[in-house]
């Protein structure tokens, strides 16, 4: 499917601890936990799948869901696969791209302020391999190019390393990721 500036695959699996962890129940356990600190804060929250039976809708269709429900704020839940001696979190924010020109300032504002309650509420340091202090802008994403609602992704850590692993693995992680994007998304809307 066509990402708004290079072709990209429909869905991918995703990666996986060495010892079989997938990022899809990493990342869904930790939009159900959110999900839930965000309805006990009076929010109405939109899912872009609705259970862990496998690859949800294509990224294209994921930024329709997302664009229809006008929402205030989206963020891209992930864990990533990248080399075994790298540890940390990243915040992966849009490059200007057509439909999500209007969205790119509050984009990095929302990206800040994940990364600030990310380093506040967990102990996942950012990352060594990618970006620089915890951000990098990434212009090869469908979510992040097709939004117009202020969109992040954030990679919650590397499921390749033991380390980082242990704590993606672990419900309290889980639930500490969950209350730091809450924090950010209370902060952003806040102003």
């Amino acid at each position: 499917m066509w990402n708004g500036r290079e072709w990209e695959t429909c869905n991918t699996t995703g990666t996986q601890t060495d010892g079989g962890y997938t990022e899809a129940r990493f990342n869904f356990n930790v939009a159900m936990y959110l999900r839930r600190d965000l309805r006990r804060n009076g929010a109405r929250v939109v899912m872009t799948r609705s259970s862990n039976s496998g690859v949800g809708p294509c990224v294209n269709r994921r930024a329709q869901i997302i664009n229809r429900s006008h929402a205030a704020v989206a963020i891209a839940i992930h864990a990533d696969g990248g080399p075994a001696s790298g540890r940390g979190f990243t915040v992966l924010e849009p490059v200007a791209d057509g439909p999500n020109d209007k969205v790119i300032s509050a984009s990095l504002r929302l990206g800040l302020d994940v990364r600030a309650a990310v380093l506040r509420y967990t102990s996942m340091p950012v990352s060594s391999y990618d970006g620089v202090d915890g951000l990098t802008r990434r212009d090869n994403l469908a979510g992040l190019n097709l939004t117009r609602v202020p969109e992040v992704l954030i990679e919650c850590g590397n499921m390749r390393n033991p380390t980082d692993a242990a704590l993606l693995t672990s419900a309290r992680f889980q639930k500490q990721i969950a209350a730091a994007l809450l924090a950010a998304i209370v902060r952003f809307l806040a102003g």
